[in-house]
């Protein structure tokens, strides 16, 4: 009887140094999960209130960078930030929108929040390639034809845009076909396409149609372009063709494979 209740006694020690019962390792991890969440929320709660209720992270200040033709506070006024506004509540798209429909010269700008308490406008301004003469005035035309500004002066190095648009015969019927918008991004090809060295030697781009372009030059010189088609193989025909015949007044690249000149 006494060996069997010590029998017992060891079977009961030998099981109670096993692992611990199921519910036991339960209670404890539910318990750290209530603890975690608990952490959790109190650090969520402070977050919130520190984006949307401190006066730690509210609009104070406005930066603006990458101005040239523009100043700064132009920018600031388009642009209309709102100050004292929780810096994670404004409304960087209504910013956006807001500038560059009041300044027209603005290609793109960039609302950048910068922590805990400025906006900063990153502006990329737009840069004519061509000139257009109205009325004592200069249009400004960008490199996507669009025209941004209008200016007293004429800025150094950009040309004029001459639309010399018959409304009779085949020209009219470039005109009819492309409309005016087309044939100025067509001007605005042949512009960029011009040889770098030639550039700022180029007084003016007329365009009689779609596919008669030409240029002329600050010292009377004149090209027969074309289309704005085949720009860059047009622009290494110029530049041999103007080496092999310096003292030519004209030259004809609208056929790249077959360029000529003329004039002495």
């Amino acid at each position: 009887m006494a060996g069997s209740t010590t029998a017992e006694r060891g079977e009961r020690k030998r099981e109670s140094s096993g692992p611990p019962p199921v519910r036991a390792v339960r209670r404890r991890c539910l318990r750290l999960i209530i603890a975690s969440a608990v952490v959790l929320l109190f650090l969520g709660s402070g977050a919130f209130w520190l984006l949307y209720g401190s006066d730690l992270v509210r609009v104070e200040r406005v930066s603006v960078s990458g101005t040239d033709v523009l100043t700064p506070d132009q920018v600031r006024e388009a642009a209309d930030v709102p100050l004292g506004e929780q810096l994670v509540s404004v409304d960087t798209g209504a910013i956006e929108k807001r500038a560059a429909e009041a300044l027209p010269r603005i290609d793109t700008v960039d609302v950048v929040r910068s922590w805990p308490d400025e906006i900063k406008l990153r502006v990329v301004e737009r840069t004519p390639v061509l000139l257009v003469h109205q009325e004592g005035k200069f249009v400004e035309v960008d490199d996507d034809g669009v025209r941004f500004a209008t200016v007293e002066k004429a800025p150094k190095g950009v040309p004029a845009l001459e639309m010399d648009l018959s409304r009779s015969g085949s020209a009219a019927a470039s005109l009819r076909r492309f409309g005016e918008d087309r044939l100025v991004r067509e001007a605005v090809r042949v512009a960029g396409a011009v040889p770098e060295s030639l550039a700022p030697e180029t007084r003016s781009v007329k365009v009689r149609s779609y596919d008669a372009i030409s240029l002329e030059l600050t010292d009377g010189r004149t090209v027969d372009w074309g289309s704005g088609e085949k720009g860059a193989h047009k622009a290494r025909a110029l530049t041999a063709l103007m080496k092999a015949e310096p003292d030519a007044r004209h030259f004809d690249v609208s056929v790249p494979s077959a360029p000529a000149s003329s004039g002495s």
